[in-house]
This record gives C-alpha cells, sequence and structure tokens, in this order.
C-alpha cells in the first residue's frame, strides 16, 4: 500500500534553504527558473518538528545524528558499572571501528544516509562520519563492545586488535525508531546495518516563475550614535508558490519497525501533521514565513504505483484578474489529476484533502481540518 502527500504551500518573503553563495535554492523546470526547498531540508524540519517528537520522543523512538558516538557508549559504559579510565579505553577504538570512505563523499540525502566528513586527530573522541543512531542501539553496542574489549584481555591487545575483526564480533545493529525507518541509513561501517527508506520526499519546487529580490539593510552603531550606517548588508529573498510530494511505502515502513503496525499508523499520522506544520528554520529570524499549507491532499494506493504531480507546473502559474498564484495552482492540479487519471487508470484512489479555501480537487473528499483528514486516513490504514 502506498501513502501520497501532496501540498500547495505559498511562502511570504522568505530564504528558507540556502545555497553555498547564501542564495535560496532554485532549480530549471519546465525551461523555466523555480524557486527550490531541498528534500534534506524538508525532512529534517519534519523530524525535528513537534509533531515527531510529541508522539515519540518520552517513548525513545526518535533517532540522533552525530559523531559523537564515543561519547554516547562511554556514558552507557560508566551506567553499567564501567570504571571511566577502562571506557576510555574501550571507546578508543570506535573511530577504527566506524570509518569513513576513502574518499571525501557527500551523502546525497543527508537525512537518509550517512554524511562523511574530513576527521583530524585534534577532533578528539569523534568518528569520521556522522552516524544515524537509533537510542535502543547504544546500549546494546556498549555492552557488546565491553563484552569483546574483555574477549582481548587487556589494553595493549586492545589497541592491536584488527578493527575487522572487532567490527565482526560486533554483528550488525538494528535500528528500532521511527525517523530512520522512515528516512532510512546508510553507513560505510558493517557495526550498524543499513536501513532501506520507507518514504520519499521530493524536493519542493514553486508552481510559478522564479523571481528574485534582494533586501537591503543597515545597522546603526547604539553608542558612537555616529550619522549613517555602521554597517551594509543585503539578503536575496523570494515569494513563491511551492508543490510538496511525499509517499511512503507502508509495507517496507511497518517492516523497518520490526512489524509493529501500532507504531507504524501512529507515525504515518505524524507525518502528515508534520508535512503540514512544519516549517525550515533558515533565515526565520529574519522574515518568520511560517505560512501553513493552503492545500493537503492525501492518497491512498492499494498498488505501490508513487506519482509525483510536479508535472502539473510545467506551465507556471500565474496571477491573473481576480486570481491569485494559490488559485491557479489548485486550477492547474485539478486538471493534471483530471488527465492522468484518465491516462493511467488511477481514478478509482481514496483521496481526501484539506484546505483553507473552497477547492476542490477531483474524486477527493473534502475534510474539514487537518485533524479531520488524519482521522479519515487513520481509517484506510491496516490494523494488523
Amino acid at each position: 500500500m502506498l501513502i501520497q502527500i501532496h501540498l500547495l504551500q505559498n511562502y511570504s518573503p522568505a530564504n528558507l534553504n540556502r545555497d553555498d553563495t547564501g542564495s535560496p535554492k532554485d532549480a530549471l523546470f519546465g525551461g523555466v527558473r523555480r524557486g527550490r526547498i531541498s528534500s534534506q531540508c524538508l525532512k529534517r524540519s519534519m523530524r525535528k518538528s513537534a509533531a515527531f517528537v510529541d508522539a515519540f520522543a518520552d517513548e525513545n523512538l526518535l533517532a540522533t545524528r552525530t559523531k559523537l558516538l564515543p561519547e554516547l557508549v562511554r556514558k552507557e559504559l560508566e551506567q553499567i558499572g564501567i570504571p571511566s579510565e577502562t571506557a576510555q579505553i574501550v571507546i578508543s577504538r570506535i573511530s577504527d571501528v566506524i570509518k569513513g570512505s576513502k574518499k571525501d563523499e557527500k551523502s546525497e540525502d543527508a537525512d537518509e544516509e550517512t554524511q562523511i566528513t574530513e576527521s583530524s586527530e585534534s577532533e578528539g573522541e569523534k568518528t569520521k562520519q556522522l552516524v544515524f543512531i537509533a537510542p535502543n542501539e547504544t546500549r546494546p553496542f556498549a555492552e557488546n563492545l565491553w563484552r569483546i574489549y574483555q574477549e582481548y584481555g587487556d589494553a595493549k591487545k586492545w589497541a592491536k586488535a584488527d578493527a575487522k575483526n572487532i567490527v565482526k564480533a560486533l554483528g550488525a545493529s538494528v535500528p528500532r525508531s521511527v525517523d530512520v525507518a522512515m528516512f532510512g541509513r546508510m553507513t560505510t561501517s558493517e557495526a550498524f546495518e543499513d536501513m532501506q527508506a520507507a518514504v520519499q520526499v521530493a524536493h519542493a519546487l514553486s508552481t510559478n516563475a522564479l523571481a528574485e529580490e534582494f533586501d537591503y539593510y543597515t545597522a546603526v552603531d547604539d553608542i558612537t550614535k555616529e550619522s549613517g550606517a555602521g554597517m551594509i548588508g543585503d539578503i536575496e529573498y523570494n515569494c513563491s508558490t511551492y508543490y510538496k510530494y511525499i509517499n511512503v511505502h507502508w509495507e517496507q515502513l511497518v517492516n523497518n519497525l520490526g512489524d509493529d503496525v501500532a507504531v507504524a499508523r501512529r507515525a504515518v499520522l505524524a507525518l502528515v501533521q508534520a508535512a503540514a506544520t512544519a516549517q525550515p528554520t533558515g533565515k526565520q529570524n529574519t522574515f518568520a514565513a511560517h505560512c501553513l499549507p493552503d492545500v493537503v491532499l492525501v492518497e491512498v494506493r492499494e498498488k505501490n504505483l508513487p506519482v509525483n504531480y510536479a508535472n502539473a507546473f510545467i506551465k507556471p502559474a500565474r496571477q491573473g484578474y481576480e486570481q491569485t498564484v494559490m488559485d491557479d495552482s489548485v486550477a492547474k492540479l485539478a486538471d493534471y489529476l483530471t488527465r492522468v487519471g484518465r491516462a493511467y487508470g488511477l481514478t478509482a484512489d481514496k483521496r481526501a484533502l484539506v484546505a483553507i479555501q473552497d477547492y476542490t480537487l477531483p474524486g477527493a473528499e473534502v475534510r474539514a481540518s487537518l485533524e479531520d483528514l488524519q482521522a479519515w486516513l487513520e481509517q484506510q490504514l491496516p490494523e494488523g
């Protein structure tokens, strides 16, 4: 079964997701420059959102991405009664067990894969790559590492032990957390099991043609009270209406969560909440672009056939007489839904939407609120 989430969201002046020059990210789509928010940015905002934290943090079902695994393991070892000095010796091999790749690789997707970064000796007790680790993995990993250390007998043998043999003795650690189950994990160490993502998140694209603008600003020295600016600068920004797309492969999600259907159901509902309410943090102190979607459409399909409707906006949405860019975006989406449904026989999909304006879409039930939309989706999800 496949669950798909489509959103149309208009932002006031914003720079939500910057490139290496500080400019808002963009993309050429349909021969026209568009605003873009990367999937990495969207996924991080969702997994760090109140929707996820409130639903799963108290149950330790949210993972942490960090290079400070040695410190986490040291704390676990001390909690089980290992002296601090001995714990320090044990964790000294973690950086060898979890090595970075030979090249300075950058993951295409930082939220579903582990980012590989350079590391130096001066950084101390850090791994060479970020490890996306679930809370329920840390204690077993620490206990296994302590068991293997004891088999070597002393610090000298431990220091000379082949890292490959330590990894083999450790075995693969299997994560059990909602965000790893959804967004996946890839490491270059066999000590941690890779996990295929159950959720795919597209880069958000503006339905309208991009028009970049600049905010020129000055700052005055409050003490000297000199006339003129103490500093000047500018910030690039834009105002765009974005189409966002997310899909969830239900069976993969359940499998990733160790067949815990109850948690999988809660995870999907939390994802809908997060998709609609979580905001990227880029330059929000400057722009406060906390704008909610005008349309949230959810589809449930028995067949695993994902369809991203971005092609509805190959011809950019435009403002017209008594018609906003959002109005035109909804009209284009409705037309494309009809056409793609007719061409591929997808008209029987279960669809429901919540909209701020009186918008409708083909074959979609209109729900009164986001909570009502979640209740509708909950009825569509398997219970066992």
